[in-house]
């Protein structure tokens, strides 16, 4: 498979790049087919100079099968000789089915725990009402059991 990439030359920090027709296989900076083009990062974004390209040649090698990079793409757009479009793949950025899985696994157990601390809020609510009606039940049943000794003793 053929790309039409870049390929750095320069100094250090002092970035250069020729456009490049290679295989996609070889290095970066190593191997290609032909040069088609140059850019000039250093240079200001309305220099004409920044990017040059030979349009008849990269056309040629589209025509072949040549793929060009994101980057390089960007620059035959405005050429009009491919399309591109701006935008990143929304679906990258996705947890994959295990950190999901996980996730899900992870909101149950929080939710879980919410609805234990809850029950436990009512429960404890309930018995705090309780044990205000909890004596009188036992003096009820106190008064009632008095009479009830007192009618075996009276007969």
């Amino acid at each position: 498979m053929l790309k039409i990439r870049l390929s750095r030359g320069g100094s250090k920090k002092r970035p250069y790049y020729h456009i490049v027709i290679a295989d996609a296989a070889a290095p970066r900076d190593g191997k290609f087919i032909a040069k088609v083009g140059a850019y000039n990062p250093m240079l200001g974004k309305d220099n004409e100079a920044r990017v040059t390209l030979k349009v008849e040649a990269i056309a040629d090698w589209l025509k072949k099968g040549a793929q060009p990079t994101d980057r390089v793409a960007r620059f035959l757009a405005k050429e009009g000789l491919v399309k591109w479009e701006h935008g990143n793949n929304p679906q990258k950025g996705t947890p994959g089915k295990k950190a999901q899985e996980r996730a899900a696994e992870r909101a149950q157990r929080e939710q879980d725990r919410l609805d234990a601390e809850a029950a436990a809020k009512e429960e404890a609510a309930a018995a705090a009402a309780a044990p205000v009606e909890e004596p009188a039940a036992v003096e009820d049943v106190a008064a009632e059991e008095a009479p009830a000794s007192e009618e075996s003793t009276e007969a």
